[in-house]
């Protein structure tokens, strides 16, 4: 029998709204990977919603790791999401160095639509990029991109190569990126990537539903580094992501779902078991350089 593969996922856990790791468990689960839960925090729900309560898990974070390297676990992927302090940052930073066999992947989680959080100060946002610096793949998106590369969002990119430009200046000399919500036509909404060992890139791009709806980048980062594990290259484990998550959404969309809620996936998680065939019909823009 082959051994499991195995994520050590630092993430927030809310309990009410699809994201973080309500997401990342069930995917990662369902795709025949164990996902090792390291909350950064407990919220009674996602902080679109209005009233919630917070637990600030920090103070847990090293003597959980610390732990698991007691018990001898060996880790496939060290996996962040959105992270509430520099000093989680350092704590991500500190599970590297003592699983250093485990592939780092960095959302780096600061803002969308040209506007950091409010919760992420200049301080915070410097040191998420330096932490991207140390991935071996980031999946952030637009407004990440630009924050990380120090560039006014109003110069994203709106052609193949200027996107190529972009992902080249995100990867630097050894990291792969894949880079999201990346539009090159109207109408269309899609992604960028750039596979740092075979040097190869390009974009794929999909018609838009028409509805943005809240955590689609957790669902969409934890299907591709699910298909990485089993074994997929980097184009089709973001290939396969983006048509999940355009699967869910139209789904969402159709039945009314919420956008605050994020989207329905729990009835096509079965989609996502096995090693992966495509799951419907997709525009695809792919060039490779």
């Amino acid at each position: 029998m082959r051994p499991i593969k195995r994520v050590a996922a630092i993430h927030d856990l809310s309990g009410y709204g699809r994201c973080s790791l309500t997401v990342a468990l069930p995917v990662l689960s369902v795709m025949g990977i164990q996902c090792c839960s390291l909350p950064a925090a407990y919220l009674s729900s996602h902080t679109g919603f209005s009233g919630f309560t917070f637990h600030d898990m920090t103070g847990e974070m090293m003597p959980a790791l610390e732990h698991w390297k007691a018990l001898g676990l060996r880790f496939d992927a060290i996996y962040s999401g959105f992270l509430g302090s520099e000093r989680q940052m350092e704590i991500v930073r500190r599970a590297k160095a003592l699983f250093p066999e485990a592939l780092l992947v960095v959302d780096p989680v600061m803002g969308d639509h040209g506007i950091p959080y409010k919760t992420y100060t200049p301080g915070m946002c410097a040191n998420m990029a330096a932490l991207a610096g140390h991935a071996d793949l980031i999946v952030p998106n637009m407004t990440e991109a630009a924050i990380i590369l120090g560039r006014p969002y109003d110069t994203a990119p709106g052609t193949e190569e200027a996107a190529g430009e972009w992902l080249e200046a995100l990867a630097g000399q050894r990291r792969s990126v894949v880079l999201t919500g990346l539009s090159l036509r109207e109408g269309d909404i899609g992604l960028g990537w750039l596979d740092a060992p075979s040097g190869t890139r390009g974009v794929i791009q999909r018609p838009f539903i028409g509805q943005e709806y809240h955590s689609t980048g957790d669902l969409f980062a934890s299907v591709m580094l699910g298909a990485l594990l089993q074994g997929a290259p980097l184009s089709q484990a973001a290939d396969r992501a983006a048509r999940f998550v355009g699967d869910c959404a139209g789904l969402s969309a159709a039945e009314g779902t919420g956008t605050c809620e994020g989207v329905r996936f729990e009835t096509l998680l079965g989609q996502l078991a096995g090693t992966g065939e495509p799951l419907s019909p997709l525009k695809n823009g792919e060039g490779e350089g």
